[in-house]
């Protein structure tokens, strides 16, 4: 299996512009590529790339739809979009014991297979509001740039409490939406909002209701074909 190496373009010396996208995506939805979409237009990104993970920090193996399923399910979703590229950096390992992935691990690992690259971190504001639980999460802090995809109502302070106080840049942001830090910077996505869930897919499928519209078309022929969360 390959991670993000297999898509590094050959040669040049343009520095790219690239986010990773990390979750379960149990499925990924139509609110997960809005959002994509969004940070793709404002940061005019090159990659965004797609990373299911096999096995999260918060979550149990039992808890999660087979990796293949969920991997398959990102990359249907990925094909109609530019610059939308499933990633297998957090796959299971054939014959390995389950490995739990953490974030700090991931990005380190983009950083030295494309150390020329600019990276971002795309996260949902009530994930970025636990990240002091998350590991090494002042190191992730310096590690990249953060999107945060925020909710109605959100607000940019509620970000500052839970950045240490000597992670703050000297400088204040032009930008309202943008808190710079001393090695990087947090940028609230106001341009989109999906009150879309992974859950509520899960459910409204165990209840044998629609899920049109809430996933993507590719996705929800995969799901229907497949008999998924039944």
């Amino acid at each position: 299996m390959t991670s993000h190496v297999a898509h590094k373009p050959s040669g040049g010396t343009h520095r790219r512009t690239v986010a990773l996208f990390g979750g379960t995506f149990d499925p990924v939805h139509a609110g997960h590529i809005a959002v994509a979409q969004a940070a793709q237009r404002r940061f005019h990104l090159d990659t965004i790339y797609f990373i299911p993970s096999s096995r999260p920090p918060h979550k149990s193996v039992r808890e999660l739809t087979a990796f293949v399923h969920r991997y398959t399910m990102t990359a249907l979703a990925c094909a109609d979009h530019p610059g939308f590229v499933p990633s297998l950096a957090e796959a299971p390992v054939a014959g390995a014991p389950q490995h739990v992935f953490y974030t700090i691990d991931t990005v380190r690992r983009y950083h030295r297979e494309h150390p020329e690259d600019h990276v971002y971190f795309i996260v949902g504001a009530d994930q970025f509001l636990e990240i002091p639980t998350w590991k090494n999460y002042e190191s992730l802090l310096d590690a990249c740039d953060f999107i945060i995809a925020s909710r109605p109502g959100f607000r940019l302070d509620a970000l500052r409490l839970v950045i240490p106080p000597e992670k703050f840049g000297r400088s204040a942001a032009p930008d309202p939406n943008k808190i710079v830090l001393r090695k990087s910077a947090v940028h609230l996505l106001t341009t989109v909002a999906s009150h879309v869930s992974s859950t509520e897919v899960r459910e409204r499928l165990a209840r044998k209701q629609g899920i049109h519209g809430l996933v993507p078309a590719r996705v929800e022929e995969y799901i229907l074909g497949q008999a998924l969360y039944r």
